[in-house]
């Protein structure tokens, strides 16, 4: 009974105190809030109404005002115009069209490309400014967009863009439901809708992606279009998949960061993420990226290993890579001491594609940060970030001698990854370096470069003519080979 009466005393102070904190607090709001001044953030046809934002000041004795971390200064964009609101049309090939409202850049010309949809919660200025989404136009199931605004493009230590994974934005147009028109983030420098105008990017609110998400699966991926004001609808809708992408968003020549690491990794550029970079430069690696079409083989540069990055399109347009990548895997695989090789999301298709695979265009694609992969290693389930609408296909009769597969899609069963059996060789289709988040797979990084120096020591140690340690060596032609030497030399 003494317990009791004293849990309900307790109980009894503590709604007192929230009472008066949230007295407090209903004290400072205005007083009245007008209804017909809230601003309409979009035209859909179901109703929606977004009231102006209440105006609380706190107290220095009640509250802390939030600070701008030291050293981090932004560089603020002056004269703030907000592009203009125009009425635009989103249509799909198959023949859908929905009523919306542009809040990017105000194009006179019709935009399109494929549609994709991603699920992310968080992180727009990442997934537009990925090169993975040339030529396509982003739609996004999150319900509201643009409410912490965008950062600035500030570098870290490597000279790598901290809040955005390239230097531009590579989407031809967002679709979104509500557009946050007043954004709130410490680091925020302009709205989301300034820097869609600044980049030539049309962005469309007032859209129920619900539906079109919908379509998109029950239909498959296609094309679509953007018509602003005026403007005039295509004739004909541009298909990014016809094109090779990756040719245009590659580097053009070598370039090195974290120069002096204790391994040199030579990163072949099929449209690589900042984050890749930074993963391997972090932790200690000499990033070299090169061009998608850099042999390496032919490269005067002694690399301890090889990375192949992210990159957009359809695989089939990238022929003189995978042909380069034939030539290393044989030269390796002839090696006492193989020169390690991973792959990431295209680095995935097109070193299957080396070894044989085969690769098909997935319906809708996976894409997204929320894709669960299951390890066929450990039988772990890991949630992972997507962005591919190509896999490869690793039926029981598609599987390449000594290959196995690495990781698999718990959602519809795709190829998430492949290894070889016995050769430092492997490739995700997902994004272990994933910005931003979930980082459930970094540790791949980090397991690849502990392969990259132990394969360093045993190479000196090779050199040096007292090597402990021999990989098995396959003959180049024989049935149990990475590839057939038969195949390799028709595609070449």
């Amino acid at each position: 009974m003494i317990q009791s009466a004293q849990l309900l005393k307790s109980t009894v102070q503590l709604k007192n105190a929230s009472t008066s904190i949230c007295r407090r607090f209903i004290s400072q709001l205005p007083k009245s809030i007008n209804h017909e001044n809230a601003q309409t953030v979009s035209s859909r046809p179901f109703a929606t109404v977004t009231l102006d934002p209440i105006s609380f000041k706190p107290t220095v004795k009640n509250a802390q005002v939030s600070q701008i971390p030291k050293n981090e200064k932004p560089v603020m964009f002056k004269n703030h115009v907000q592009p203009p609101e125009l009425p635009a049309i989103f249509r799909l090939k198959t023949g859908q069209t929905f009523k919306a409202v542009s809040f990017g850049a105000p194009l006179k010309e019709s935009v399109s490309g494929e549609v994709v949809f991603t699920t992310s919660l968080v992180g727009y200025p990442e997934s537009m400014s990925d090169p993975s989404y040339r030529g396509q136009i982003l739609v996004f199931t999150q319900p509201l967009i643009g409410n912490y605004g965008v950062p600035a493009m500030d570098k870290d230590k490597f000279g790598l863009f901290k809040h955005f994974e390239s230097d531009k934005i590579h989407v031809k147009g967002i679709i979104v439901t509500d557009y946050a028109k007043k954004y709130s983030h410490w680091n925020a420098v302009e709205s989301l809708g300034e820097w869609c105008a600044r980049n030539n990017v049309p962005a469309l609110s007032g859209v129920d992606t619900r539906a079109v998400v919908t379509l998109l699966r029950e239909q498959g991926s296609t094309l679509g279009e953007i018509i602003i004001g005026d403007a005039k609808p295509a004739k004909e809708l541009e298909d990014p998949n016809k094109r090779n992408l990756v040719a245009e968003v590659s580097v053009k020549s070598k370039k090195i960061y974290n120069k002096g690491g204790d391994v040199k990794i030579a990163l072949i550029d099929c449209g690589a993420k900042q984050n890749i970079i930074r993963c391997l430069a972090k932790r200690g690696a000499e990033v070299h990226l090169v061009p998608w079409n850099h042999d390496v083989t032919k490269d005067t540069t002694h690399y301890d290993g090889i990375f192949i990055s992210n990159g957009p399109g359809n695989p089939s347009y990238c022929e003189e890579t995978i042909i380069n990548l034939r030539k290393l895997l044989i030269r390796e695989s002839s090696k006492p001491v193989p020169t390690p090789i991973f792959g990431i999301c295209m680095g995935n298709l097109l070193l299957g594609a080396a070894a044989g695979f085969e690769t098909y265009k997935l319906p809708y694609g996976n894409r997204g940060h929320n894709q669960p992969a299951i390890n066929l290693l450990t039988n772990q389930c890991v949630i992972t970030s997507q962005n591919h609408g190509f896999a490869i296909k690793d039926g029981e009769k598609d599987m390449v001698e000594g290959w196995e597969k690495y990781f698999v899609n718990a959602n519809d069963g795709s190829n998430e990854g492949i290894r070889h059996k016995t050769l430092p060789f492997a490739s995700v289709q997902y994004h272990p370096e994933a910005k931003a988040g979930p980082q459930d797979t970094e540790y791949l990084f980090e397991e690849y470069l502990e392969t990259v120096r132990e394969s360093k020591k045993d190479y000196l140690r090779q050199k040096s003519k007292i090597s402990k340690k021999q990989y098995p060596q396959i003959q180049v032609g024989a049935e149990v080979n990475i590839l057939n030497q038969k195949q390799f030399s028709e595609s070449a």
